[in-house]
């Protein structure tokens, strides 16, 4: 299977078309599987037909913290920004749909201001539903040296419901993970002597333990602050069906394009920068050629104790030693 490719959605290529007699197509898209359109969010959700089209919703918007890919502004001018395009993207997902941003910690002057707080009211008001607040735990970050160093981001579960009544999208036995006693049995009561555990492992709770993209990951690009794979791929397992659509806003390098693809989902994606998106729509085509390289969700984490690394040289004393 070949991906759709699109012309940059920008105010150039816009002139291009209409002096040419036509406004940018967007038909294409509308039809494709699988596609990555390059240029503004905004410009994109201008072409959109304003109806439900997204069984999901996932992304990694900017953190407003100055990478290369966004500009930097005051926190209250950065929420107007985000509020305004999860206005247009909330009438787009469909009912029972999810959404998922995932967001990390703004930081101005050394104080910090944690994005799933100042994000909670903008879904509030849309009247989403929110199901979880899911703690994504990861290994490797800078090291602070005024606070401690944080190594957590948030991902806000949200779905598009009304009540307790209207149904949603959870297939939990797409994710499960190995339980950390299955042989343990009830000792008591009808079921006495039997498993307690299910045989296909627990839930993974609320605090996922996932490396991040750095250094010598198998799935490391060139962007910065890459979403990895397997953090996506869960949701995508366990709030979609074969065949329904994912969409990313925000798309970087089609990190949930690629979990989308994995997992027989239709994607599309949104990125603003030529580079990225190229970068992307080959990560897709991998992954539908089956040669994509990642990292699963399921995937235990590297024992680092294991590592020559982690024993101390000779002479050194650790903390209580002395």
């Amino acid at each position: 299977m070949k991906l759709n490719e699109f012309e940059p959605l920008d105010l150039a290529s816009t002139a291009r078309h209409l002096k040419a007699g036509k406004s940018p197509d967007v038909a294409d898209l509308l039809t494709a599987d699988y596609a990555v359109w390059q240029g503004k969010i905004e410009g994109l959700l201008k072409l959109l037909p304003n109806k439900p089209l997204f069984d999901l919703i996932v992304s990694s918007p900017p953190y407003n913290v100055g990478k290369e890919y966004e500009v930097h502004q005051a926190l209250d001018s950065y929420l107007i920004w985000q509020e305004q395009i999860i206005d247009a993207l909330v009438p787009r997902l469909k009912p029972g749909g999810s959404l998922c941003w995932q967001i990390g910690t703004y930081v101005n002057d050394n104080q910090v201001w944690p994005l799933d707080i100042e994000f909670a009211p903008i879904f509030k008001r849309h009247g989403l539903q929110l199901r979880n607040r899911v703690v994504w735990h990861f290994g490797h970050g800078l090291h602070a040296q005024k606070r401690f160093s944080g190594r957590y981001e948030v991902i806000l579960w949200y779905t598009k419901t009304q009540s307790s009544k209207d149904k949603y999208t959870f297939n939990l036995d797409n994710v499960r993970v190995p339980a950390k006693y299955p042989g343990k049995k009830h000792f008591k009561g009808p079921n006495q002597g039997e498993f307690s555990g299910n045989p296909l492992g627990k839930n993974p709770e609320d605090v996922w333990n996932i490396p991040n993209v750095k250094g010598n990951h198998v799935e490391k690009t060139d962007h910065p602050c890459q979403f990895p794979v397997g953090l996506v791929e869960r949701l995508v397992l366990s709030l979609t069906n074969p065949g329904e659509l994912v969409f990313d806003p925000f798309a970087g390098v089609a990190s949930a394009g690629v979990a989308a693809a994995l997992h027989s989902r239709r994607f599309w994606g949104c990125e603003l920068s030529p580079s990225y998106a190229k970068t992307g729509h080959k990560r897709l085509q991998e992954a539908l050629d089956g040669t994509v390289r990642y990292r699963p969700h399921d995937k235990p984490v590297f024992d680092h104790t294991q590592s020559s690394l982690s024993r101390a040289p000779d002479g050194y004393k650790t903390r209580g030693e002395e």
